[in-house]
C-alpha cells in the first residue's frame, strides 16, 4: 500500500515543533561547537583495552612471542589517540560546566592535558593486569561449578564488571571526569551489576552470578571478598544542606573488610556501617550498624506455607513448615 504524501506533508512542521523544545536550559540537549566524549569511541576503547589485558582470548588470536608485541604496539598506539580526543573532550566540557563559560575556551589546550592523562594512564595497565589477575583466582578458587581460568574470563559476567571497573577506577583516580561513568554505565548494562568507579575495592574481588549487584561510590571493600548476585552496598540516607540540596562528597556507602562473604539479596546500607573482617552476611538480611569481626548474620527462620496440592497429597489442608 502506497503512502499518502499529502500526510507527509506535515513533516516539516513537526520537525519545528520538535526543534523548538531544545531549549539551551533543558538539560537534555547538547547543541554547539564542543563535543561530548563519544559513546562509540569509549566502547571501542574498552575494547581495545581488553585485548591488551587479556590477549589471544578476544578479536586477535594466534598471538604468540613472536607477535605480541607488534599487536599490542598497534593497540596501545591507537589508544593513545582515541584517549588523548575522548579525555580531551570530557576536559573542556567539565570546565564549561564548572565555570559556566557557554563556548569552547581556545585559550586552554585540554587535549595536551588528555594527552598527558593518557599516557599515565597506560602505564597503569601493568598494574591493573596485576588486580585482575587476583580476581581471576579469586573466582577459580571460589567457584566449584569453575574449572579453569580461561572460563573466568569467557564467561563470567562478574568478572567483566570488576574488569571495567578497575579501568574506570584508575581513570576517576587521574581526575578525569565523565568517562568513567561512561564505562561503568555500559559494563552495568551489559552484566546488570553496578560498581560506581569511585568505590575502593581490593585485591582478590570475587562477585559470584552478579546481576543485581549494586556498589555504591563511597564503599570500601578489602582484599578476598565475595559477593553474590542481588547485593546492595548502598547509602542509608541523602543528607541535604539549608536549600535542600544534596552534599556531595561524603562518605555514604559501607566498607567491608578483609575476607567477608555476602550471599544473595544482603543489602548493606551507610557509609559508618563497617562488616568486621571474617565475617558471614546471610542471604536477605537488612544491615544498618556495624558488625564485629568474624560475625555471623542470619535471618531468624522464616516459616512456609505449602498447600496440599504441592505435596502430591488428596487434601487440600495447610501445612506449615520451618526452614
Amino acid at each position: 500500500m502506497a503512502s499518502d504524501f499529502r500526510l507527509k506533508s506535515q513533516l516539516p512542521e513537526i520537525t519545528r515543533e520538535i526543534v523548538s523544545t531544545y531549549r539551551a536550559d533543558d538539560g537534555i540537549n547538547h547543541l554547539g561547537h564542543c563535543p561530548l566524549p563519544s559513546y562509540d569511541a569509549v566502547v571501542e576503547i574498552l575494547e581495545d583495552l581488553r585485548d591488551v589485558l587479556y590477549p589471544g582470548y578476544r578479536r586477535r588470536v594466534g598471538l604468540h612471542a613472536g607477535n605480541i608485541t607488534y599487536h599490542v604496539g598497534i593497540l596501545i598506539d591507537a589508544l593513545h589517540d582515541k584517549l588523548t580526543t575522548q579525555i580531551g573532550r570530557a576536559l573542556e566540557h567539565e570546565h564549561r560546566v564548572t565555570s559556566e563559560h557557554s563556548d569552547c575556551d581556545s585559550k586552554v589546550d585540554f587535549e595536551a592535558k588528555g594527552q598527558a592523562m593518557a599516557i599515565e594512564f597506560l602505564r597503569r595497565i601493568p598494574r591493573i593486569r596485576g588486580m585482575l589477575a587476583t580476581d581471576v583466582r579469586a573466582a577459580l578458587a571460589g567457584d566449584p561449578a569453575c574449572h579453569t581460568t580461561d572460563e573466568v574470563v569467557f564467561c563470567y559476567p562478574g568478572f567483566e564488571a570488576v574488569t571495567i571497573f578497575r579501568l574506570a577506577h584508575e581513570l576517576r583516580d587521574l581526575q578525569v571526569p565523565f568517562i568513567p561513568r561512561m564505562m561503568s554505565e555500559w559494563a552495568h548494562k551489559q552484566t546488570g551489576i553496578d560498581i560506581h568507579p569511585g568505590a575502593t575495592i581490593g585485591h582478590h574481588f570475587f562477585i559470584d552470578h552478579g546481576t543485581g549487584v549494586v556498589i555504591g561510590e563511597t564503599c570500601e571493600i578489602g582484599n578476598h571478598v565475595k559477593l553474590y548476585q542481588g547485593v546492595t552496598l548502598g547509602a542509608i540516607s541523602f543528607p541535604t544542606d539549608a536549600e535542600g540540596q544534596l552534599i556531595r562528597g561524603t562518605k555514604r556507602h559501607p566498607t567491608i573488610e578483609d575476607r567477608v562473604v555476602v550471599y544473595a539479596n544482603a543489602t548493606i546500607l551507610g557509609g559508618e556501617t563497617v562488616i568486621g573482617h571474617d565475617s558471614v552476611i546471610g542471604s536477605s538480611v537488612w544491615i544498618t550498624r556495624s558488625v564485629h569481626p568474624k560475625s555471623t548474620v542470619t535471618l531468624e527462620k522464616p516459616q512456609l506455607r505449602v498447600r496440599g496440592g504441592s505435596l502430591d497429597r488428596s487434601d487440600a489442608h495447610d501445612f506449615n513448615f520451618q526452614i
